[in-house]
């Protein structure tokens, strides 16, 4: 019997393949239930067994479509003059909070997303320094635009914090702010050109404070003005589009790979980005280390701060806590559009704001005038301007640039009494927290800048619910830049112009990355 079946088996080698080829068949077909139908279901109980609600699993898209078809439909009209935006800005969202709570859960593709929307959860995850709660793995066509610190987790996050945090202290900033000045001085002589013939006239300031914000970081934080950053800031707007697109579509593995035209073109954006900077780190390095230049910028601190200054050092063989030029490439990257769109964005939605409010307006106004008079801001005035800073709080609390934040669980963890399997994304809705009646008060949705006349801990109900820049250990390091370069711009138009709506304007809030009026800021400026 024993030499019949070797006999069988040594005479039939089709037998071993297409035995082979069904056990190959059967472990794929075994894999995929699990992935696109076990799994869920099983992550779906586990969140069910802890009363937590939610939309039922939908099979392999999760509720993709349903997320952009609400979000296309939000964006195809304008909204009423009115801050309660949530239904525009990520309407999906928005609706799945209402019919759940506030913490539930939807599905984007196979995995199940867990909202939060509750401060003290939200904090817990933000404070954690176990690295429990980590970036979300993305789309690697997304990845283009998630860049440097951002992206780093562990061990070499916090080494690479602890590296460039120098370069934004508050006396190093202060450095900053006479670049500031001229970037501010520019856009105030713009305006006053196109004003001056009539005394008045309609403007539709986004594209300018735009430009502004850019001239601004460009000066400040690499020494070249807007016209020589201008470029990348075409290109990093462009892969901003590209990005959202991507991050708006199912992505199966490899997908990155096939060269269609628009991931072609988001590759030579990212190489024509990271080419451009490489220049100006390159140039500035030898600059500094030849004696040409100092660490008067952003960038020369950065230098400094990764001793990549140090003629000694090989740029090619740093070890790995230190930085290398690729690594600085990336962190360039992130503060280039990161800086420029917050700063932008800031603006743009408290000159809207203020042109709502004409009654602050004037008492911002006054403000300024009692301080700095008609002379341009310095810092010790800036630093004094009280009525600015709670109206720019408010604007944030309302508008926030980022309106949600991701965390992932890489392993099984406790989040308070919630036990979290592997493989949850935790979504968090600022502008949900920002908006919520029971932390604000029942005045959530309406613009009372005195409600920070005590700073951020006594603004609302709950101890702190107030994240434009994050929270904890991983706070945006860029918000002193902006808070400096927003109070300075502010403040220098205020100077010079009274400004309300335009008839013409469209109040139309939706998110490219961060919070932008879709359709313009269109204003009536008046010179003083």
């Amino acid at each position: 019997m024993e030499d019949f079946v070797k006999a069988f088996f040594i005479s039939n080698p089709r037998f071993w393949i297409l035995l082979l080829l069904l056990l190959v068949v059967l472990f794929g077909c075994v894999k995929v239930v699990y992935s696109v139908w076990w799994r869920p279901k099983w992550l779906e109980n586990q969140l069910k067994q802890q009363g937590i609600e939610g939309a039922p699993y939908k099979l392999l898209h999760g509720y993709m479509k349903d997320y952009v078809r609400l979000l296309t439909e939000a964006c195809s009209k304008p909204m009423n003059l009115n801050h309660q935006i949530a239904p525009r800005v990520l309407p999906f969202i928005y609706q799945t909070v209402q019919q759940y709570g506030k913490i539930c859960y939807t599905w984007l593709g196979t995995a199940p997303r867990l909202i939060i929307s509750d401060p003290e959860l939200f904090r817990l995850v933000f404070t954690d320094k176990s690295y429990q709660f980590q970036k979300p793995p993305l789309n690697p066509l997304v990845d283009l635009l998630q860049l440097g610190l951002s992206t780093l987790e562990g061990d070499k996050w916090a080494g690479r914090r602890k590296m460039i945090s120098p370069a934004f202290h508050q006396n190093k900033l202060k450095g900053m702010v006479p670049a500031f000045t001229v970037s501010c001085n520019n856009l105030i002589e713009r305006w006053k050109k196109l004003v001056s013939p009539q005394g008045s006239c309609e403007l539709d300031v986004w594209p300018d404070l735009s430009n502004f914000s850019s001239d601004a970081i460009s000066r400040a934080a690499f020494g070249s003005s807007y016209e020589e950053g201008k470029r990348i800031f075409e290109l990093q707007k462009e892969q901003a589009l590209l990005v959202l697109e991507a991050y708006q579509s199912l992505y199966f593995p490899g997908l990155r790979f096939i060269p269609t035209k628009k991931n072609r073109r988001r590759y030579s954006l990212d190489n024509e980005i990271k080419r451009m900077l490489r220049d100006m780190i390159h140039q500035k390095r030898h600059a500094m280390i030849t004696g040409e230049s100092s660490s008067d910028n952003l960038l020369g601190l950065m230098l400094q701060c990764s001793d990549l200054i140090d003629t000694q050092v090989n740029v090619k063989n740093l070890s790995n806590d230190q930085m290398t030029i690729e690594d600085l490439i990336e962190e360039c990257k992130l503060f280039y559009f990161a800086g420029q769109e917050t700063t932008a964005v800031w603006l743009a939605w408290t000159m809207i704001v203020l042109a709502m409010h004409q009654d602050w307006q004037e008492k911002a106004r006054e403000e300024v005038l009692q301080i700095c008079g008609k002379r341009t801001p310095d810092m010790d005035a800036i630093s004094h301007l009280r009525l600015v800073t709670m109206i720019l709080n408010e604007v944030q609390r309302l508008y926030p640039p980022v309106v949600n934040l991701f965390r992932y669980t890489h392993k099984k963890t406790k989040l308070r009494d919630i036990s979290l399997p592997a493989g949850i994304e935790l979504y968090f809705p600022t502008y949900l927290m920002h908006h919520d009646p029971d932390i604000w008060g029942e005045d959530a949705q309406e613009f009372r800048p005195e409600r920070f006349s005590e700073g951020f801990s006594k603004a609302s109900k709950d101890q702190v619910a107030f994240y434009p820049f994050g929270w904890g250990p991983r706070f945006c390091l860029g918000q002193g830049f902006a808070a400096i370069e927003a109070k300075m711009a502010l403040a220098m138009i205020l100077q010079h112009f009274s400004f309300k709506l335009s008839p013409t304007y469209a109040h139309a809030p939706y998110t490219v990355i961060t919070l932008q009026p879709q359709h313009g800021a269109q204003l009536i400026l008046h010179q003083l």
